[in-house]
């Protein structure tokens, strides 16, 4: 059984309750542990834009807004034997299980970035 860290929930401030809700409700019992990753959360524009320019998101901030801006967003980061990876299997058994919870539990349809077609973005989870 896992737990939200005190810096993972942090990093939610500001997040639609509900998917703080859904993130440390699914946590529990997932197949990996999972955090919340760094600007995963609430970001500003100043903080979207920069990840645009580092061509880490195709939201540019200001013209574009991401779903982060609005707090309708979260990104994790997966965690395999106590350390970070970033094996497809563990972000797709993950969210998976997120998704399954959300929807069952809430009746909420999240939106998994991993399903994109042309811009894969495994850690992302929206409403």
């Amino acid at each position: 059984m896992f737990k939200l860290s005190h810096r993972s929930i942090n990093r939610l401030n500001g997040v639609k309750a509900i998917l703080i809700v859904i993130a440390t409700d699914s946590i529990k019992d997932a197949p990996y542990d999972f955090g919340i990753a760094d600007l995963g959360g609430l970001r500003s524009a100043v903080e979207q834009h920069r990840l645009y320019v580092n061509k880490k998101s195709q939201k540019d901030g200001y013209f574009r807004k991401s779903k982060h801006q609005e707090g309708e967003a979260f990104d994790i980061v997966c965690y395999k034997d106590g350390e970070i990876t970033w094996d497809a299997d563990v972000f797709t058994e993950v969210a998976n299980h997120i998704m399954t919870l959300a929807k069952d539990k809430y009746n909420i349809d999240l939106v998994w970035g991993g399903h994109w077609k042309s811009f894969k973005d495994m850690p992302h989870f929206q409403i």
